[in-house]
């Protein structure tokens, strides 16, 4: 399970942030994003959520956002993991 999030979670980074096809494949867990990729800003966020909740099925409460969530891939896919276990 934990392989197929990944591979959704970098297909959703890519779409919603427009980045380069294979760039989030390089990705690892201590990759920084939110601060480090330019393409995700505050607006991008809520898109980002949004398609999360879409394409992995899961439903995000508001609560459950804070800045660590962002700080790094490997936090965003262990937090989209747990969602996915929780439903």
């Amino acid at each position: 399970m934990r392989s197929t999030i990944d591979r959704k979670l970098r297909k959703i980074l890519e779409d919603v942030l427009g980045l380069k096809p294979g760039q989030a494949d390089a990705f690892t867990n201590e990759t920084g994003l939110f601060g480090y990729l330019p393409e995700l800003d505050s607006m991008a966020v809520a898109g980002l959520l949004t398609e999360m909740e879409d394409r992995l099925d899961i439903v995000i409460d508001e609560d459950e956002i804070d800045g660590e969530l962002f700080e790094t891939y490997g936090n965003l896919l262990n937090f989209a993991i747990a969602k996915q276990e929780d439903a």
